[in-house]
């Protein structure tokens, strides 16, 4: 199945309205079960942008797409050059109260899994568990040519000895962690290649165009089909993949709550939508619910996942 680069959605003028009513969630969690399904508003709050909205990233720039990258010599060129600038504003980024809430609701048992559509690991960096990463993540690479795998910080470390001139300054950060660059930014910006075969080298995401592992889908349908209910967080839904398992836990009776300060793609399948920011909503349940927020550990690594992010 792959991801399809959709890049804009209209909303429905049918569409249920927002509430602030924050019980629906309140009510999800008490029962327990529940599956949390995020996307990159959750991140907002830690300095990461979205995608859309009204400071959206695609209001300025198009996701590289598979076909692009694997196809052209100079896209890749492109790519990491602005890649690996945005890896450095990435990797400060530090999970947010969202975050942290989350986290503590799976360490009182009230969640069954949590699947992020997000690339940046501040979930596992708080101390969420079992995280399926349905869109891969920015701290490892692989070789298309040899599937090796290893760490993004080992490919930062030779792209800076291949580039010890290159410092440029980007005009935003996008929520797949590229920077915005001009092609004279990027230059004659060098790509190194894989250091087991010399193949070409790839972030472990999945680009637009590019097909999620189907066992990494199943994994997520049966999530879903066990869960007692599902509650989106910070998505608009607009990429088909996670409106499919707000269709899936509605057509099989599951109660869905999202919250999101806008409308999302999948809001006519809802019990209900809260529109608040998600660290002041996430956090008002955990008061209500008796969870402190304060009891993780410390979250002192650097993000994605806290594994060691940097040159």
């Amino acid at each position: 199945m792959r991801m399809r680069p959709t890049l804009s959605w209209t909303p429905a003028d049918d569409l249920p309205p927002g509430t602030t009513d924050l019980e629906p969630v309140t009510d999800a969690l008490r029962t327990g079960g529940v599956l949390v399904l995020s996307g990159a508003g959750i991140s907002t709050e830690s300095g990461i942008p979205d995608y859309r909205g009204p400071s959206g990233s695609l209001s300025r720039h198009t996701p590289m797409t598979y076909q692009d990258f694997t196809a052209s010599a100079q896209a890749r060129r492109r790519y990491w050059a602005r890649s690996h600038l945005g890896w450095r504003t990435f990797g400060r980024a530090r999970p947010n109260d969202g975050h942290r809430a989350v986290a503590a609701y799976g360490r009182h048992g009230l969640l069954s899994g949590v699947i992020t559509q997000n690339v940046d690991g501040l979930h596992q960096a708080v101390g969420s568990e079992g995280v399926v990463e349905l869109h891969g993540g920015l701290d490892r690479v692989v070789c298309l040519s040899c599937g090796a795998s290893s760490p993004r910080r080992e490919l930062a470390r030779q792209l800076e000895k291949a580039n010890p001139a290159f410092e440029p300054v980007a005009a935003a950060i996008n929520p797949d962690g590229d920077a915005d660059l001009t092609d004279e930014q990027v230059g004659d910006f060098r790509v190194v290649p894989c250091t087991a075969c010399g193949g070409i080298l790839k972030p472990d995401v999945v680009f637009f165009g590019e097909a999620v592992p189907p066992s990494r889908v199943e994994h997520c349908r049966r999530l879903v089909r066990e869960a007692t209910s599902l509650l989106v967080l910070g998505s608009s839904l607009t990429v088909m993949f996670g409106l499919r398992f707000v269709r899936q836990a509605a057509q099989a009776g599951k109660p869905v709550v999202i919250v999101n300060r806008d409308p999302t793609r999948g809001d006519q399948h809802a019990l209900a939508r809260v529109a608040l920011p998600l660290g002041t909503a996430l956090t008002a349940v955990a008061d209500r619910l008796d969870i402190p927020l304060d009891e993780a550990a410390a979250d002192v690594s650097p993000a994605p996942g806290g594994r060691g992010v940097g040159p």
